[in-house]
């Protein structure tokens, strides 16, 4: 299967969606600061599962319905930084879905993920990481998990991947970095952690009007997993 993320850029990014779908042909859509009020029901072939409600810019996930049947939906709120509780920009970072294989019946998870920002301590987005994929069990144990998107960590990665490790994940980088916009702040800024996958390849796609570059996650559920 095929993922893609991307962060909008406060939906500025929006009018690319269509040419991404097409051009890539995505099984699942992950997005981060959309205008939710502006979202269509569908992109490329690809249906809307759900949009956080908490803010105007939020978290939204789209999938190919001849493929897979939506099961479940979830939003999570995690800890705030001082940057939520001051500007409050969002309280809902992780949006999750539940999805049915029509072929052979296999359920899996996908997350759209946005931690917070730079202003935060890594420390705060390791606990927001933790506990996004803590949630994300809850919502069908033993299935498998990919999450995807933002997490706003440019530094440190090591420490980061050895963290999610202890937690049973796995964290994977894309090819390239994802965002170039500040000298200071480039670097790999969206990438995977996933449980039961194979990640074949994440590839950095060009840039658009984003100070985010999307990135293309291919996978496939991990051995027998269902």
């Amino acid at each position: 299967m095929k993922v893609i993320s991307y962060n909008l850029r406060k939906h500025r990014a929006a009018t690319e969606l269509e040419e991404l779908a097409a051009e890539h042909a995505p099984d699942v859509l992950c997005l981060q600061e959309c205008d939710v009020s502006a979202l269509p029901e569908e992109i490329g072939g690809l249906v809307l599962a759900d949009a956080t409600q908490g803010n105007r810019l939020g978290l939204a996930v789209y999938f190919r319905a001849n493929t897979f049947q939506l099961q479940q939906i979830r939003t999570f709120g995690l800890k705030k930084s001082l940057h939520d509780r001051v500007l409050r920009p969002a309280h809902e970072r992780v949006l999750g879905v539940r999805l049915r294989d029509i072929d052979d019946g296999g359920e899996l998870i996908i997350a759209s993920f946005h931690a917070a920002p730079l202003t935060a301590l890594n420390s705060l987005r390791r606990n927001q990481i933790r506990a996004a994929l803590s949630e994300l069990e809850t919502m069908g144990p033993g299935r498998p998990i990919l999450m995807v998107g933002d997490y706003n960590y440019p530094v440190f990665k090591e420490n980061l991947s050895q963290n999610v490790r202890e937690h049973g994940y796995t964290l994977t980088l894309s090819d390239d970095r994802t965002y170039t916009r500040y000298r200071v702040f480039k670097g790999h800024y969206d990438f995977a952690t996933s449980d039961g996958f194979t990640i074949d390849s994440i590839q950095t796609l060009p840039q658009r009007s984003s100070d985010h570059r999307p990135i293309l996650i291919t996978a496939a559920v991990a051995g027998t997993r269902w």
